[in-house]
C-alpha cells in the first residue's frame, strides 16, 4: 500500500455539501481528504446552536451576529467563536490565522481561514463568505 495513500485516507470521506446525488448509480455523491474538511469547515461555521437535534452544541451561531456594527470587538468576538468551534470539532487541522476582511460588496465580508491538515502537513485555507448588513445601513 502506498504510505502517502494511507495518510489520506485518513482525512475521510464524507457526503458532498449540499448534498447531491448521482443520476447514474442512484447513490450520493462523495468528498474526500482535503475537500471533505474545506466543506466541513463550511457547514460548522453555516450551522446555529440547536439546529443539529444530536449534537446541540454543534456549530459557530455567528448568525446571532448579523445586524452587529463591524467593530474590532465584533471582529474579535467572531474570531473567537470560530476558532472555538474548529477546536472542538474539526480535530484534523490545526488552525493558523484567522482573516476577517470587509468585501467590495455592501453587506458582505470574508472569513479567510488558514490552516493545516494535520496527517499531511499541506496547508491549506478557505474563504467563508458572510453576509454582515448593519442595522445601521437597513433602508425601511
Amino acid at each position: 500500500m502506498n504510505p502517502e495513500k494511507s495518510k489520506a485516507s485518513f482525512l475521510g470521506t464524507g457526503w458532498s455539501f449540499p448534498p447531491q446525488f448521482s443520476k447514474d448509480s442512484g447513490s450520493v455523491e462523495l468528498v474526500s481528504e482535503a475537500k471533505d474538511i474545506e466543506q466541513s469547515i463550511s457547514v460548522l461555521l453555516a450551522t446555529g446552536f440547536g439546529e443539529r437535534v444530536m449534537q446541540p452544541d454543534f456549530g459557530c451561531d455567528l448568525k446571532f451576529m448579523v445586524f452587529d456594527e463591524l467593530t474590532a470587538t465584533t471582529e474579535s468576538t467572531m474570531k473567537d467563536m470560530i476558532e472555538t468551534a474548529i477546536l472542538y470539532y474539526e480535530p484534523r487541522i490545526d488552525l493558523e490565522n484567522i482573516t476577517i476582511e470587509r468585501s467590495d460588496l455592501a453587506g458582505m465580508i470574508s472569513i479567510e481561514i488558514d490552516y493545516v491538515i494535520r496527517s499531511t502537513n499541506a496547508r491549506s485555507n478557505v474563504v467563508f463568505p458572510f453576509y454582515f448588513t448593519e442595522g445601521t445601513d437597513v433602508d425601511l
